[in-house]
């Protein structure tokens, strides 16, 4: 599993020019099963994707589709994590 970064480096108003856009992408990996989570960070700043991938580099080819990222509107960060504990009900992230 993955923790996505997102850090704005455009100014609010490009960024929500772009944002019907991003929806439509954020939306595509959802349904695929690729995203699990997302939202923006306090303060926005940027935003976070939880993400399952088989790899690194598939879920960079997967962020390379996004429009913030095609207009230069954000950078990202890639964590790999392993889920080993969970809230009831979020058992199916453990070992994602």
């Amino acid at each position: 599993m993955y923790i996505v970064s997102l850090n704005y480096v455009a100014p609010l108003e490009a960024l929500d020019a772009a944002v019907p856009e991003h929806i439509a992408f954020l939306d595509r990996h959802y349904a695929s099963g690729t995203f699990l989570a997302s939202g923006r960070k306090v303060p926005r700043t940027g935003g976070v994707i939880l993400a399952r991938s088989g790899s690194e580099e598939a879920l960079r080819a997967i962020l390379a589709e996004d429009p913030f990222w095609q207009k230069k509107l954000a950078t990202y960060d890639i964590q790999e994590f392993a889920a080993t504990k969970a809230q009831a009900g979020l058992e199916g992230l453990i070992g994602a």
